[in-house]
């Protein structure tokens, strides 16, 4: 690896400590050492972040807009990423120091930043952006408590403050001399003056949008694009006589627009602060984007030329109107330069079929808090719905489908694909579903505008950080080349069926599955054996993603053993991860019943060591780390058609595990690239879903016909709780129109069948350990840096500087 930044050395490090904290490093504890090496890290990222906007100027651009950007801990990835690693290693031992590296890393807490895949996807491509030199610049609100810390006690989700700024700030470069004003609410004032209808806003709220930037630095490269995050600050108002004003809605005033991720929106009061924040976020980055280029080109004429701005998800949508308002009401420009520049400049990314989370906000509640907005967005729809009108001729119910503003709300994924000049999906099939039925009516008019672009992880944050003893195995073998290009893996074809290979790797599996389990939280006493079967399934709680259907399986392998059957099965674990949002009602009685089958396990003494249920509390970027690279099985068991990609498919794979999923998402790709013989695919292809949906679903008739969920359903009222069996049952077999809305029942037998065959491979050691080097070998193409190159080619068209 190139030395592209400056070591750090001991005397740096020790000067560095003694002026902070007054102490020799061998005095100095975890905290302080954290504090004093992340600093001087930061501090060579803000002079790189200087050099790389002075010599990207002027060059083509992507923003990139996103409510969330799950980094992860920054400290290691950074040292590894800047070549400093080793030196601080070195600094550290030669100054006397008490704490290794991997001590001192354990003081970071993970920057609360975002939740789930869409945030971690986001971060990914941040990384590759840098590590592939294109200019770019993230955009986010710098949450001071992030989405929330979970606990887990007796089933029950306990959600807590997430101080992530405690040690995260320090990684946050401010820009108080760049701070901007958002406007909300207030009366729109029309008047004509020397040139035409000047439209202003009155009597709005202030808030002001102060900017700090998380610099991101590439692998092996001098580029450093930053994240920068936006923190709300009200600004207090008087009177004339200077007696301060009190808001009528402080209780969610706008201090609290980047108080956390994701605020409830059960109430009204929820659903304004989720709009607030969502319009604070792009107002504050538009503004940015439009001062940085007058600041390099002296005017707004090029703008389409040289800037491309990037949707990710519906949240930043009203960046399309905020770019209007401010081109036609503060630069005086006409509709149709604002208009032409939108189809130039904007890019928007679906992550989702699922209609409930295609957002849509109430038109009068939207035109309370952003009047402007809503009648920039009122004459969007109005000529963009004479147009398909005209293509359409006439068909209201089509047009409807298409509107922006349709029956008493305003949709903002409409407003995106009416709008912007490029509309991508996430996977093959994700694309495809899109086409077909989705935005079907837009794809008819406007074919040129859908892109496919299949998602990917970094493989320097998923594979050589958290798991270094596979990512040493590997260069032994082909070199570090992989870490630039992903695609060197597949040179490891040529060992698939070597044996001293293949035992050094499941050596590497063992020692992580012992390093996983040193930090597991469960409901057993017992501790998972590392030559047993780890089934993993880590991924926030929804109907979807069918937590449900693996816990029935637990069940049912239960009843089994209990039965005499499976009695050459190893111990399996059964790992289980994520967080349910606050008032998801049947997503937290899922995750009670996994609770609940643990217990239930882990008291019956005849298999209590053959079954063991583990969940990993809090899940997050960190616990990621440490579960993947320890995972066999990597469960990917959505109903087909309702996972857009998803990414944890990807991480396990490259760490060896073998996917058992539905024919869903990037779970196809993966079957394609590595054959049906070394992935697990079954159950219903998303046509046929669709269309056991449409022809009448009845959970009772697989409740009734197949021996195996009769079993399953059956155990439930084996558990300690009869409330969460009850609840369950129900939702199963009789709750409203169509129970189990997510045909958990019907995809049963084909799970167990195919589950029982990957056990099986998992079983057979060295067999098992070639089909995970097919895996690792395959999981090139599954790159952040291949996602990011299609982008920039396809769909940004910008280039390397």
């Amino acid at each position: 690896m190139e030395k592209n930044y400056k070591e750090i050395t001991p005397d740096e490090l020790s000067r560095f400590a003694e002026q902070k904290y007054g102490i020799p490093i061998r005095d100095a504890n975890a905290e302080q050492l954290y504090f004093s090496i992340s600093s001087l890290i930061v501090s060579r990222l803000s002079e790189s972040l200087k050099k790389w906007r002075d010599s990207s100027r002027g060059e083509k651009t992507v923003y990139y807009l996103s409510m969330e950007f799950l980094t992860g801990k920054n400290l290691k990835y950074d040292a590894l990423s800047m070549g400093l690693t080793e030196s601080i290693v070195n600094s550290l031992s030669a100054a006397g120091a008490k704490y290794s590296l991997d001590d001192i890393a354990l003081v970071e807490k993970d920057p609360g930043l975002g939740n789930g895949g869409l945030g971690r996807l986001a971060a990914c491509y941040m990384n590759s952006l840098s590590t592939l030199n294109y200019p770019a610049l993230g955009y986010s609100i710098c949450y001071e408590r992030g989405f929330f810390t979970q606990s887990i006690i007796d089933g029950e989700q306990i959600e807590r403050p997430d101080d992530w700024l405690k040690t995260g700030k320090v990684w946050l470069i401010p820009g108080n001399d760049e701070t901007l004003e958002v406007v909300m609410g207030g009366k729109i004032k029309e008047s004509w003056q020397k040139g035409g209808l000047k439209i202003t806003t009155e009597c709005g709220e202030t808030i002001k949008a102060v900017p700090y930037d998380l610099p991101i630095p590439g692998y092996n490269s001098n580029t450093v694009n930053p994240i920068r995050l936006w923190k709300a600050v009200k600004e207090e108002r008087h009177s004339d006589d200077g007696c301060f004003i009190k808001d009528a809605d402080e209780e969610w005033g706008s201090a609290d627009i980047s108080s956390v991720l994701y605020p409830s929106d059960e109430l009204i009061e929820g659903k304004l602060l989720r709009l607030s924040q969502q319009y604070f976020l792009v107002s504050a980055s538009i503004q940015d984007i439009i001062r940085r280029h007058i600041g390099t080109y002296g005017s707004l004429e090029r703008f389409g030329e040289v800037t491309c701005i990037h949707i990710n998800d519906t949240h930043p949508s009203l960046a399309i109107p905020e770019l209007m308002r401010i081109f036609m009401d503060e630069y005086g420009y006409s509709w149709d330069f604002a208009w032409d520049t939108v189809g130039k400049v904007f890019s928007y990314t679906n992550h989702t079929v699922m209609p409930e989370a295609l957002e849509t906000w109430n038109v009068e509640l939207f035109r309370l808090r952003l009047p402007r907005i809503y009648s920039i967005i009122l004459e969007i729809n109005e000529r963009v719905c004479s147009v398909f009108f005209d293509i359409f001729n006439g068909d209201f119910e089509r047009v409807a489908r298409m509107a922006p503003i349709s029956y008493s709300r305003v949709r903002m994924a409409s407003l995106c694909v009416s709008s912007a000049g490029s509309v991508n999906g996430v996977s093959k099939i994700h694309s495809e579903i899109l086409k077909r039925n989705v935005f079907s009516d837009f794809a008819e008019c406007f074919p040129e505008k859908f892109h496919s672009v299949t998602n990917g992880v970094s493989h320097m944050r998923w594979l050589s950080l958290c798991n270094p003893s596979l990512s040493m195995l590997i260069k032994k073998v082909i070199g570090d080349s992989f870490e630039r290009e992903p695609c060197e893996l597949r040179r490891l074809l040529n060992v698939k069926d070597e044996t001293a290979f293949l035992e050094s790797l499941q050596r590497v599996k063992r020692s992580n599955k012992n390093r996983f389990s040193d930090i597991c939280t469960g409901v057993s006493d017992s501790r998972p054996d590392p030559d047993g079967v780890f089934d993993v399934q880590i991924k926030r709680f929804h109907e979807y993603k069918r937590q449900l259907m693996n816990a029935l399986k637990i069940l049912y392998y239960y009843r089994k053993i209990k039965e005499g059957s499976y009695r050459d099965y190893p111990q399996l674990t059964f790992i289980f991860g994520g967080k349910t949002a606050s008032g998801y009602k049947i997503a937290k009685t899922v995750l009670k019943l996994i609770w609940n089958v643990g217990v239930m396990i882990s008291s019956d003494q005849s298999v209590k060591n053959k079954i063991i249920v583990l969940f990993a509390e809090d899940y997050g970027v960190s616990s990621a780390e440490t579960i993947i690279p320890s995972a066999d099985i990597s469960e990917q068991i959505s109903l087909a058609g309702k996972e857009a990609s998803g990414t944890g498919c990807m991480k396990m794979m490259m760490n060896g595990a073998l996917t058992l999923g539905t024919p869903d998402g990037a779970n196809l790709e993966i079957r394609d690239a590595v054959g049906d013989e070394n992935a697990y695919i079954f159950g219903m292809g998303s046509i046929e879903a669709e269309n056991a949906l449409c022809e009448g679903y009845h959970s009772m008739k697989y409740y009734i016909e197949s021996e195996r969920v009769k079993k399953a359903v059956d155990t439930l009222d084996y558990l300690p709780d009869s409330s969460v069996s009850e609840e369950i049952k129900k939702y199963l077999l009789f709750f409203g129109d169509t129970p189990d809305p997510y045909m958990c029942l019907r995809d049963f037998d084909s799970y167990i069948i195919a589950w029982e065959r990957a056990v099986k491979d998992v079983m057979n050691g060295m067999a098992y350990a070639s089909k995970s080097v097919v895996n690792i070998a395959e999981s090139g193409f599954f790159s952040s840096d291949r996602a990011v190159k299609e982008y920039a080619e396809k769909i940004w068209r910008i280039k390397k500087t």
